[in-house]
């Protein structure tokens, strides 16, 4: 949200390059999925301390959001972003000289640290540079970064990692290369947010759903929690299954199955303009679903078509459900609550992306990951299946 006094937004597309920040940020949170395995190999842990390692990461988002959500607002957008990329570079720095279990630990808890800073400031920012009359291309920019970049991350270190020398370095010095590009791309967007004389006082954000939108927020963060689940299975766990049950151990490949998940989901959330954020949730749910059942059978058949379609199918249910979640709850939150209750359904979203799959890792050691992510399937199959129950017989609202 842009304060009053701000800056009049600029005639050139500086929205673009925000963008291409925004992009290159968040590909670098999603860097190691595809070089879990080789970490696995070269120290020699178990599949439950990958997952334990990812969740790293979402507490590193979970807690950026809840303390300084709103920064960006009162320090400027520049100083924020520029904040979030000097902590993803030394993020690439922990996983370069990577030595252990502590330097991942570490790494993934400050590009946690970075994302969240970049899911908010970065989008204001790229909406706020938008020319007049183009803010749709603006919320369609800021969509496509940030889950293109999402996507692109283990698309680019499974290629690297498959076809050139140093697989856990080059990734993350070649994403080094891009930051410093982002850094004075930053350095030259024109800042939006206005200079406060005195600077108001930095508090935490933190989070707050009013007893009037609980209704509809319960079942927006079920729907968040469910399909932040999936992201979260294919980020963390699916490298791994495919490597043991399917024999696909091209890093380049693994990086490729796990880009169409949010590929699938820029398109998910794209769709609820024709849709409508009150039947996109139950919707969503529903194509979610469809895609778990198809991810079900994948694990089942051993069948490498069948899991890439269940990716598909659920991420279009992902981003329907999620653009629906965050638009239902924006609309029917009061203006002076309304941050604070975005935020805490975010939370919900990223506890989804790590619990669960931390669950799966546990229930691996016991029971097998194929046994185990049968099982995550079922869970959040019946999770989904609730919501879409309860949101049919009692629709949204619309205003």
């Amino acid at each position: 949200m842009r304060l009053p006094g701000a800056a009049e937004r600029p005639v050139r597309p500086w929205y673009l390059l925000a963008a291409v920040v925004f992009a290159v940020g968040m590909a670098g949170t999603t860097l190691p999925t595809p070089l879990y395995g080789l970490y696995r190999q070269e120290i020699g842990f178990s599949e439950f301390m990958v997952t334990v390692v990812f969740a790293v990461y979402a507490g590193g988002v979970i807690a950026a959001l809840l303390v300084a959500g709103n920064f960006s607002d009162l320090l400027g957008r520049r100083p924020i972003l520029l904040l979030a990329l000097g902590l993803s570079m030394l993020s690439a720095v922990c996983f370069v000289f990577e030595g252990g279990l502590a330097p991942l630990f570490a790494g993934r808890l400050l590009s946690g640290f970075a994302a969240g800073l970049l899911s908010g400031s970065a989008t204001a920012a790229v909406m706020d540079l938008a020319p007049p009359g183009q803010r749709g291309r603006a919320a369609l920019a800021a969509t496509v970064a940030n889950m293109g970049g999402l996507g692109c991350g283990p698309l680019l270190s499974g290629v690297l990692a498959q076809y050139a020398p140093h697989p856990l370095r080059l990734p993350y010095l070649v994403h080094l290369g891009l930051l410093v590009v982002c850094c004075a791309i930053t350095w030259a967007l024109p800042e939006t947010v206005a200079r406060q004389d005195p600077r108001p006082p930095l508090r935490p954000q933190g989070m707050y759903v009013p007893a009037q939108v609980r209704g509809v927020f319960v079942p927006a963060a079920l729907a968040a929690f469910a399909g932040f689940s999936v992201l979260g299975l294919f980020t963390a766990v699916s490298p791994a299954f495919m490597s043991q049950y399917l024999q696909e151990d091209n890093l380049a490949v693994l990086g490729a199955v796990v880009l169409s998940v949010f590929v699938a989901s820029t398109v998910g959330q794209f769709l609820m303009g024709p849709v409508g954020p009150s039947r996109a949730l139950p919707l969503g749910c529903l194509v979610l679903m469809a895609g778990l059942a198809l991810i079900g059978c994948s694990l089942l058949l051993k069948s490498l078509g069948v899991l890439v379609a269940g990716a598909v199918v659920s991420g279009i249910g992902q981003g329907l459900a999620f653009r629906g979640a965050v638009t239902t709850v924006s609309r029917v939150a009061p203006a002076e609550q309304r941050g604070a209750t975005i935020s805490a359904l975010f939370v919900a979203a990223y506890v989804g992306i790590s619990v669960p799959v931390v669950g799966i890792g546990a229930l691996a050691v016991a029971v097998g990951l194929r046994s185990a992510g049968v099982i995550f399937v079922a869970c959040v199959f019946a999770v989904s299946g609730a919501v879409a129950a309860y949101l049919l017989r009692r629709p949204v609202p619309t205003p």
